[in-house]
């Protein structure tokens, strides 16, 4: 069973948190939101990696049927770079190293800025 972690903006607080599916094992990790059909305004999937990273935290976009909000969050819990990812991009690197990766409705990118203090809570 997926565990889902829910994802507050400290900063800049959303009208909504966002509940995203917690992708901590590989091949979660390199699935992401790959295949879905559509993601809800407030759904998403939270990618963690073992350290702050470019490279570990960079995302592919294959087969992606839809371009989503990659925001890219430090093991500080701050936001470290935001970036609209266009579907079937070959790849996204943060400009920082960055600990997790929430990928999540496009439209919630305007929600996320660099600095923003962010918190997990896992359900």
């Amino acid at each position: 069973m997926t565990r889902t972690v829910t994802i507050q903006n400290y900063t800049n607080p959303l009208d909504a948190p966002i509940r995203a599916q917690n992708c901590a094992d590989f091949w979660s990790k390199f699935r992401g939101l790959m295949l879905q059909s559509s993601i809800p305004l407030d759904g998403g999937a939270l990618l963690a990696e073992d350290k702050s990273s470019r490279m570990n935290a960079s995302i592919h976009m294959l087969f992606m049927r839809f371009d989503i909000a990659a925001i890219w969050i430090d093991s500080d819990m701050i936001v470290v770079d935001v970036q609209i990812a266009r579907r079937w991009r070959l790849a996204y690197m943060p400009a920082k190293p960055a600990r997790y990766i929430l990928e999540t409705h496009v439209n919630q990118a305007k929600h996320f800025k660099i600095g923003d203090q962010v918190s997990f809570t896992y359900d």
